[in-house]
């Protein structure tokens, strides 16, 4: 078993050594970088042994165990009883003989991503890179190869950046239910065994659930994620949820002091994604998962989506969205003042669907033209208008919203504002409500010069007109399914 002492000690002198301290005082002294503002559009991946099964969902793990589950009765029919074929036993058919880090990086670089998050440890535990704290790693087993570093060289041989994304808290209960029957998980275990501690599973939103998390295990999710910063520096790291639980604050306090100052060690500037107020708010950024704020923040902020609707890793029946409407949310979050980590979910060979593939490349095609409206932008004045609403908060994503014509969101780089309509208009008249000319008493209103319009990626120089009611734009030969960038000169 892996000796947690010395680490341990080494990360408290990390920490007394500065320049921040495990406090949430000190720790709102923390800045957002500049690159991951200026940045706006990145790759989530979830990869990993749930791939094999392709059933369900990346929560293959855990409800496989849950008698009467659909993932339950799909597992005792397809490969037999959890005593004689448990998750264990998938780790071997997890060879991904097609697994291509240069190939993943030219697509996601093709699809416009600045920045790209592996997930370097899901809720299975098992850990998709070269690990000295447990053997049950990708490097050791299934693949043989240390994934988050090779993909990690790959994406920096293309500038973009690299995170990695840690969920291992939820291991705590995530294979709990196997305890319950006959089956491959069975007492004794210690820290080190791949099911270790399946602990009983209750109501895991409650920042008070017992049984709560021991300080042995604690400890153990504190130096494997300080493990992932020392082995690969990061500049993101993301955590999913169960990190909120009270049990955990000492440790995400030490964890964000360790990896702050690391990264000062190091000349980088990182980012740490949190969830439900598990984190100090500014001492990190905020992430709202599958779902976005319906209005501006004056604060930094990121969605984490899927191209998936029914779950974050590859399954045989993924219902995909399209990708008119994930540019449309893209547009839309960066208005407010955020970013999108939009999640891919590879199949267990090592190959990316083609499905996903033909959206990445969309997607792509649209910021090679439009880019220049999403990138570098900062917010304006005020994120947009139109007649749809956003329904806020988090799993909202699979909520269609029917965007029209009359729905523009507004960025802004220097001179030029950028008004994208999230649809194409079917007559070819846009009215731009914000840039009506305003008499001198509505002081709150855009009192600016309006110099020039153009549109993105067509030749047609717009007409248009400006009056009390807009700036009214027409353009007769701009037709597309995606949405209408119009660059304004302004003074």
């Amino acid at each position: 078993m892996y000796d947690l002492k010395p680490y341990l000690e080494e990360i408290d002198k990390v920490i007394a050594r500065g320049p921040f301290a495990d406090s949430w005082d000190s720790l709102q002294h923390y800045q957002v970088p500049d690159w991951y503002r200026k940045a706006k559009f990145g790759i989530f991946i979830h990869w990993g042994v749930y791939s094999v099964p392709a059933f369900g969902s990346e929560w293959y793990s855990r409800n496989m165990y849950i008698q009467g589950c659909p993932e339950f009765e799909h597992h005792v029919r397809t490969y037999g009883a959890h005593k004689d074929f448990g998750y264990k036993d998938f780790i071997p058919m997890f060879d991904a003989p097609k697994f291509d880090p240069e190939a993943w990086a030219d697509l996601f670089q093709k699809a416009g991503a600045k920045y790209v998050v592996p997930v370097a440890e899901h809720h299975d535990g098992f850990q998709m890179y070269k690990s000295e704290i447990s053997h049950w790693n990708a490097f050791e087993m299934g693949p043989h190869r240390d994934i988050l570093g090779e993909l990690d060289h790959s994406f920096k041989e293309r500038n973009m950046e690299t995170g990695a994304s840690s969920h291992r808290i939820e291991h705590w209960f995530f294979m709990g239910r196997g305890k319950e029957f006959d089956s491959d998980i069975k007492e004794p275990m210690e820290r080190g065994d791949f099911y270790w501690p399946a602990m009983p599973e209750r109501d895991h939103y409650d920042l008070y659930s017992q049984p709560e998390p021991t300080e042995e295990f604690l400890q153990d999710w504190l130096c494997r994620t300080c493990e992932i910063i020392d082995q690969y520096h990061p500049k993101i790291l993301y955590f999913d949820w169960w990190i909120q639980h009270h049990t955990a604050k000492p440790y995400l306090k030490k964890l964000a002091a360790y990896y702050y100052n690391r990264a000062a060690q190091w000349g980088e500037e990182v980012v740490i994604n949190y969830k439900h107020d598990a984190y100090m708010f500014g001492s990190a950024v905020v992430d709202i998962e599958r779902g976005q704020f319906a209005e501006m923040k004056p604060y930094f902020w990121q969605t984490d989506t899927a191209i998936a609707l029914n779950s974050w890793c590859y399954t045989e029946n993924n219902e995909f969205r399209p990708a008119e409407d994930l540019i449309c949310d893209l547009v839309d979050i960066v208005s407010k003042n955020g970013c999108l980590l939009l999640n891919v979910g590879p199949k267990a060979d090592g190959s990316i669907s083609p499905e996903d593939t033909k959206i990445l490349l969309e997607i792509g095609e649209w910021l090679k033209v439009n880019g220049e409206a999403i990138y570098d932008t900062g917010v304006w004045r005020k994120y947009g208008e139109g007649p749809t609403e956003i329904v806020e908060g988090q799993f909202s994503d699979s909520i269609k919203k029917n965007f029209t014509h009359e729905d523009i969101r507004y960025t802004v780089n220097g001179s030029y504002l950028y008004a994208t309509a999230l649809k194409c208009s079917p007559d070819g008249n846009y009215t731009l409500k914000a840039l009506g000319i305003q008499d001198a008493s509505r002081q709150a209103n855009f009192h600016g010069i309006v110099l020039d319009a153009d549109v993105l990626g067509f030749e047609e120089k717009p007409e248009w007109v400006r009056d009390e009611n807009g700036l009214h734009i027409h353009v007769n030969t701009v037709q597309s399914c995606k949405p209408v960038v119009f660059k304004i000169r302004i003074d």
